[in-house]
């Protein structure tokens, strides 16, 4: 069963060659080659099967001016997908023909940003079928701590997340458009540590608690993206929420690790080939 999400709408359809074969009883069918995709406000990043990662930074001062994506939306199609190619013949990657791409979205993202992400990376790498996951889950997969229930919480460069997940799956989210970045611009830590703890309690507290918020908080929680790298911030964190708070490993790439193994098990599964 994939462990990704499918998007609203039908999947892409587009012609291509295959990426690996495999025969049952004389028939041949084909398996896509996996891609996975994070657009971030503060990096595009790639992952074709298992090769190292692609990044391009998108915060210098021309991006911040005129930015490609913004609050974890797509605000420049076109240049998103000028940026992602640009980014392919940099290292001399070319795309296989009619890949399975699985691409992270922030949680709660609306259709129409969806819908705008599809059209990019469709203009990038004709995928023969495209699916989402929420960022949140995929830095858990990537991670390593997917399993049972856990709090999950992603501070990116401008937007924050928090999710409690059951094995691998988001049973509540919060998210706020805050984020590292903002600390170049006036917001302090404890603030962005503040606005953290009070989405933790949101879900955690109260008559509209998630049920599964008592298991998830004994583990503590699990602290990926840029926020992660910042000891003052985890800091701040622990003080406020009481709770052990875990650094994930790798914790920049964790959502682009996660979602690169989605889109390998989507791509082993019988159903791809079809």
């Amino acid at each position: 069963m994939p462990v990704a999400q499918a998007p609203t709408g039908r999947p892409s359809e587009t012609a291509g060659t295959v990426s690996a074969n495999r025969r049952t009883g004389g028939t041949s069918t084909t398996r896509p080659s996996p891609i996975a995709v994070d657009l971030g406000s503060g990096q595009l990043r790639i992952r074709l099967g298992g090769h190292e990662p692609l990044t391009t930074l998108v915060t210098d001062r021309s991006a911040r001016r005129y930015p490609l994506v913004r609050r974890g939306r797509i605000i420049d199609g076109p240049g998103c997908v000028t940026a992602l190619a640009q980014l392919l013949r940099q290292h001399q990657v070319g795309v296989p023909a009619r890949p399975l791409v699985v691409v992270c979205r922030p949680l709660l993202a609306a259709a129409a940003d969806q819908d705008t992400t599809r059209r990019v990376l469709e203009a990038v790498f004709a995928p023969t079928r495209l699916l989402f996951i929420d960022t949140v889950r995929a830095a858990a997969i990537g991670a390593g701590a997917g399993a049972g229930t856990l709090l999950v919480a992603d501070v990116g460069a401008q937007i924050t997340e928090v999710a409690v997940l059951r094995d691998s799956q988001v049973i509540a989210g919060r998210r706020a458009n805050l984020g590292t970045c903002d600390l170049d611009n006036g917001t302090t830590v404890g603030v962005l540590a503040d606005r953290l703890a009070r989405l933790v309690r949101d879900m955690t507290q109260g008559p509209d608690a998630v049920p599964a918020a008592a298991t998830a908080l004994a583990r503590g929680m699990v602290l990926v993206g840029d926020g992660a790298t910042r000891p003052d911030l985890r800091d701040r964190l622990t003080g406020t929420t009481g709770i052990p708070v875990h650094r994930a490993a790798g914790p920049r790439t964790a959502a682009l690790v996660g979602a690169s193994l989605a889109a390998a098990a989507a791509a082993r599964h019988p159903a791809a080939g079809d």
